[in-house]
């Protein structure tokens, strides 16, 4: 059932997550991935420990964690368990995105993050939406009320949550949108677990249906193209997924240690004869998978760091107060810039790491019964969020032109004589919607 502020307030924990909990959450790893067994004990035991409210300000009653410091914390959930450390960006994403709001929304929503509650992601839709619309729509009933129609799919965390964000066209069809918040026992909301993709399996990522749900007041969130809010939560939610990713090495070198150590058979092919976990070629594999994944967790957490600096410039700006016109502060758009040379670098040592883990002991590695496959298979479904490609171009028209990136705002059905087509020396036309609230197309959820 849906938390509401008046109930108990869970503890946020200030100095991180019990490593006790980390470590029962790491040893069912395998078996729910073995089983498809989605975590909700594991979800519900962070949610008590008030994981979900690490974001909201001190003065708001939370513990006002930093953003380098839920990303660590992050890092070290996706080491016991990618899967539910991701199931949680559109709730994180949520909470960023309250910072922006009225001040009655503001302490709404505060109160019941704090109570425990928290917030999932519906906001692609799977196709038939032209890029820059959506067909999920936001619309008054006879009452005055507001009413919420269409489908969403990749909503990752939904079926875990107590609510979830919906993207939804403005109601009288003008460009731009707005996100609807609903409880997901709420009338008229379905959410399926149908998520078919190799990797991240249990992140509860699928399709949800919402066929005249009722919406509060204040759960209809506004929405401005260009504002402080976009930029912010546009590179919020690619940073969280390379922590994810750089959590997945973690785990990918946690297991080849494990490996390596037990290990008492060797291969007349060594050159040795000695134990793996003596033999210095089957060494120099664990010291670079090492090597690489302290340095890709270095670029997330500088990352992480600058995250911090550009929202602190932005609000001292006052970004964040009501009908703020002026100018962005350019350390604002630093946390585009920086994530975005992130995800060009930080995937693909992730990816290296999870492969080399079965160059440590053999084809003993590929026992279905490890699921040490399931490192890489993460790694590979989290790394297709967002074409690379896109974002090195991007940084690359920064460096030569000055061209300030754009975070991800629409995913759609391209326009053209044909889909996927556009005539000779013609672009797509510009949006005015913002970030896709965390998830896109032929992405892990």
């Amino acid at each position: 059932m849906s938390r509401t502020p008046s109930e108990e307030t869970h503890a946020a924990p200030a100095a991180g997550l019990p490593e006790s909990l980390l470590e029962e959450i790491a040893e069912g790893a395998v078996d729910r991935e073995l089983g498809r067994i989605l975590p909700f004990e594991q979800v519900s035991r962070l949610d008590a420990a008030g994981f979900g409210a690490l974001r909201v300000p001190r003065e708001a009653g939370g513990p006002g964690l930093s953003i380098e410091d839920l990303i660590g914390e992050v890092i070290r959930l996706a080491q016991a368990d990618s899967n539910i450390a991701h199931l949680y960006r559109g709730h994180f994403g949520f909470v960023e995105s309250l910072r922006f709001q009225p001040e009655e929304i503001r302490r709404l929503w505060y109160a019941r993050v704090l109570a425990g509650a928290t917030v999932g992601n519906a906001s692609t839709e799977k196709g038939g939406n032209a890029l820059g619309t959506l067909n999920t729509v936001l619309s008054r009933d006879a009452a005055g009320g507001w009413r919420l129609d269409g489908e969403k799919f990749y909503s990752t965390g939904t079926v875990f949550s107590d609510y979830t964000r919906v993207s939804a066209a403005e109601p009288d069809g003008s460009p731009g949108r707005r996100f609807a918040v609903v409880a997901t026992d709420a009338p008229g909301v379905t959410v399926h677990d149908d998520w078919d993709g190799f990797g991240q399996r249990l992140t509860g990522t699928g399709t949800t249906v919402f066929e005249a749900v009722p919406v509060e007041p204040l759960a209809v969130l506004n929405r401005v193209a260009g504002t402080h809010e976009t930029v912010h939560e546009a590179a919020f939610f690619q940073l969280y997924l390379l922590a994810v990713q750089a959590g997945i090495a973690r785990a990918a070198l946690r297991d080849a240690v494990a490996l390596v150590a037990r290990r008492t058979r060797t291969f007349n092919t060594s050159g040795s004869g000695l134990p793996f976990r003596h033999d210095p070629l089957i060494q120099q594999i664990i010291g670079t998978m090492s090597a690489k994944t302290m340095v890709a967790e270095a670029v997330v957490r500088e990352v992480a760091r600058v995250h911090d600096r550009s929202l602190a410039a932005g609000l001292a700006a006052g970004t964040a107060e009501p009908g703020f016109g002026g100018e962005l502060p350019a350390a604002v758009y630093e946390a585009e810039l920086a994530v975005e040379k992130a995800q060009v670098t930080v995937p693909a040592i992730v990816l290296e790491v999870t492969q080399e883990l079965f160059q440590t002991v053999g084809a003993s590695a590929t026992a279905r019964t490890k699921a040490l496959d399931r490192h890489w298979r993460n790694a590979q479904t989290v790394a297709t969020h967002n074409p690379i490609v896109f974002r090195a171009r991007s940084i690359g028209d920064y460096e030569v032109n000055g061209a300030l990136p754009e975070g991800l705002n629409a995913i759609g059905d391209a326009p053209g004589p044909a889909a996927g087509t556009h005539p000779a020396g013609s672009a797509a036309p510009a949006t005015s919607l913002d970030r896709d609230a965390g998830e896109d197309s032929g992405a892990a959820r």
